[in-house]
C-alpha cells in the first residue's frame, strides 16, 4: 500500500513576455523561450528578468515560475537581497538626491513584485533579514510619494497575517498519533465504530472532502520544491536549506491514518456479517468520493481494505458484494504508470475548469503520485546543463504541475462540516500494522503455519490493550505485562487476564 510521503493556466504557451536582456559576463545569447524568457541562462541572468524597471514588469508567469523553481540554486533569502541590491543600482536610489518622476514609475511595479511575492511564497519572509531588505528597499522611493509607505505598511501586515495563519496548520492535529497495539479487541463500551457516527456513505464521503482540502489547504507551492531540494553541485556542498516541509509530511500522515482507519474498522467487528457491513459500507463511501473528485481519500480506502490483515479475511469477503470494489480497484490500477486514474483526473479537471457548481470545481489528486511526478520533475529542473546554465524550460513544467495543484488547493469546499465526524476521523484510536493482524486472527483464525507463526511470536509480546483518546485528553486503564509474564504464558499479573 503507498505509504510515502486562478494559477491553473499560470503558465501557458505564450504567456512569457520579460524583454530581451544582454547576456551577461560574456554569455552567449541563447535561444529565446516564449515571447522573450530564455530557454536557459545563467542563474544572474534569469534573476535579471524577475527586476522590474521603470517601463518593464515581469509576467506573473514569469514571477512564479522562477520563484518556485530558483530555490533549487539559490535560497529566497538570498535572491530577495539581490533583487534589492539590483533596484537600488539600476534606479540611483542610493545617490542623495532621487529622480523623483523616474521614482514615481518604478515605484509601482516595485510593490506590485513585493506584493505577488509574499501573497504566494509568504513563508519566504519568515527571516527577519528578509523584512528588513523589504524595509530597506520601500524606505529609499518613500519619501517620493507617501503612498508607497502607507502600501508597504499594508503589505507588511498582509504578509503577517498569512504568516500567522499558516503557522496554526494541521501538523499538530496528527502529532501525537500513534497506532496502538491491541492483543485481543478492546470492548464495545471503549472502541465506538464509525458506523455508530456515521452511517450515510456519501456523508462520510463529503467529511472526507472537507478534512482533505483543509489540510491541502495549508501546503505551501514552495514546499513542494523544498522536499526535494539537495544541493546545486557548481554553487556549494552545502543544502541550500533544510527547512521541514511539514504541512506536507501532515498530510502524508493524515492518507496513513486514513487507511489503517479503514483496516482497524473492518477488522475490529467479532461477526463476519459486521464486518462485511463495514466493507461494503466503505465502498460504497469509495464511490461517492470518486464522483466527487475526492481521489486521495478515494486511494486510502482502497488501500486500507487491500492491507493483508484485511484482505486475509476471506469468509467476511465471501459475503460482500465485490463488483463496485472491483471497478475502484481498475480506476486506480497502478498498471501504465496509473494510466486509468490519470484519465479520470483530466476529466476531474475539465469539469473543474467548466463548473457551473462548487462541487463541480473539486479535484484532491492521489497526492502520494502528484509527489512522485513533481520529484522528477524536480531532478530535470536541479541538473545544470552542461555549460552551466539553468535548465528554465523545465522550470515551466514544474510551475505547471504545481500552479495546477495550487488552483485545485484553493477551492472552498461546499460541504458543511459536521464536527462529531471529522472529529472522529482524526481522533479515533486505530491498531498498529502488529495489531490489525492480531484483530485480523482473532476474527478469523490461521489458515498456514507462516500465519501461525507470526499469531503465536504477535501474542507474545504485544501488551494487551492501551487506548488514548486524544479529545478527552483521557487515559484508559492500561493492562501490562509484568516481566515475570514475559517468559510465561501470557497472563498479566496485575489482573489476571490472558
Amino acid at each position: 500500500m503507498p505509504r510515502t510521503l486562478n494559477t491553473s493556466d499560470m503558465v501557458t504557451p505564450g504567456s512569457l513576455g520579460p524583454p530581451h536582456t544582454e547576456p551577461t559576463d560574456g554569455e552567449p545569447a541563447g535561444q529565446s523561450l516564449l515571447d522573450g524568457a530564455p530557454l536557459s541562462a545563467s542563474l544572474d541572468t534569469l534573476i535579471q528578468h524577475l527586476v522590474p524597471t521603470t517601463d518593464y514588469y515581469p509576467e506573473k508567469a514569469y514571477i512564479f515560475t522562477f520563484l518556485l523553481s530558483s530555490r533549487l540554486f539559490i535560497e529566497p533569502q538570498e535572491l530577495l537581497a539581490r533583487v534589492c541590491h539590483l533596484c537600488i543600482e539600476q534606479q540611483q536610489l542610493d545617490q542623495p538626491v532621487l529622480d523623483k518622476a523616474r521614482v514615481q514609475k518604478f515605484g509601482p511595479k516595485l510593490l506590485q513584485l513585493l506584493a505577488e511575492w509574499t501573497e504566494t511564497f509568504p513563508r519566504d519572509f519568515q527571516e527577519e533579514s528578509t523584512i528588513g531588505h523589504l524595509k530597506d528597499v520601500m524606505g529609499r522611493i518613500a519619501p517620493c510619494d507617501e503612498a508607497y509607505r502607507k502600501r508597504m505598511h499594508q503589505l507588511l501586515q498582509a504578509l503577517h497575517q498569512k504568516l500567522a495563519a499558516q503557522g496554526q496548520g494541521p501538523e499538530g492535529v496528527l502529532g501525537a498519533d500513534k497506532p496502538i497495539s491491541y492483543r485481543t479487541k478492546p470492548p464495545a463500551s471503549i472502541h465506538r465504530e464509525l458506523l455508530g457516527i456515521c452511517s450515510d456513505p456519501y456523508t462520510l464521503a463529503q467529511q472526507l472532502t472537507h478534512v482533505e482540502l483543509e489540510r491541502l489547504r495549508h501546503i505551501g507551492p514552495e514546499e513542494f520544491v523544498q522536499a526535494f531540494v539537495n544541493k546545486d553541485p557548481l554553487a556549494s556542498t552545502k543544502p541550500c536549506f533544510s527547512e521541514k516541509t511539514t504541512n506536507l509530511e501532515a498530510y502524508v500522515k493524515w492518507f496513513n491514518r486514513l487507511c489503517y482507519l479503514v483496516a482497524t474498522e473492518i477488522c475490529m467487528p467479532a461477526k463476519k456479517k459486521q464486518r462485511a457491513q463495514v466493507v461494503e459500507f466503505f465502498i460504497d463511501v469509495a464511490r461517492e468520493c470518486f464522483n466527487i473528485g475526492n481521489f486521495n481519500s478515494l486511494m486510502a480506502i482502497i488501500s486500507g481494505m487491500n492491507m493483508s490483515p484485511v484482505s486475509r479475511l476471506k469468509k467476511t469477503w465471501a459475503k460482500v458484494k465485490t463488483a463496485k470494489f472491483f471497478i475502484l480497484e481498475h480506476q486506480m490500477d497502478p498498471t501504465g504508470n496509473f494510466c486509468n486514474y490519470r484519465t479520470a483526473l483530466r476529466g476531474a479537471a475539465h469539469r473543474s475548469l467548466t463548473a457551473h457548481s462548487s462541487r463541480e470545481k473539486i479535484v484532491i489528486p492521489f497526492f502520494s503520485l502528484l509527489i512522485k511526478d513533481i520529484y522528477f520533475l524536480n531532478e530535470g529542473c536541479a541538473n545544470r546543463l552542461p555549460n552551466g546554465h539553468v535548465n528554465f524550460e523545465k522550470f515551466l513544467e514544474l510551475a505547471k504541475q504545481v500552479g495546477e495543484f495550487i488552483t485545485w488547493k484553493q477551492v472552498e469546499c461546499p460541504f458543511e462540516q459536521d464536527p462529531s465526524i471529522t472529529h472522529y476521523l482524526h481522533t479515533a484510536p486505530i491498531f498498529s500494522e502488529d495489531g490489525l493482524y492480531l484483530a485480523s486472527y482473532e476474527s478469523e483464525s490461521p489458515e498456514n503455519q507462516t500465519e501461525k507463526e507470526r499469531w503465536k511470536s504477535l501474542s507474545w509480546r504485544l501488551p494487551l490493550w492501551t487506548v488514548k483518546m486524544s479529545v478527552q485528553a483521557l487515559e484508559l486503564p492500561v493492562c501490562i505485562f509484568t516481566p515475570e509474564c514475559e517468559t510465561a504464558p501470557p497472563v498479566c499479573a496485575a489482573c489476571k487476564h490472558s
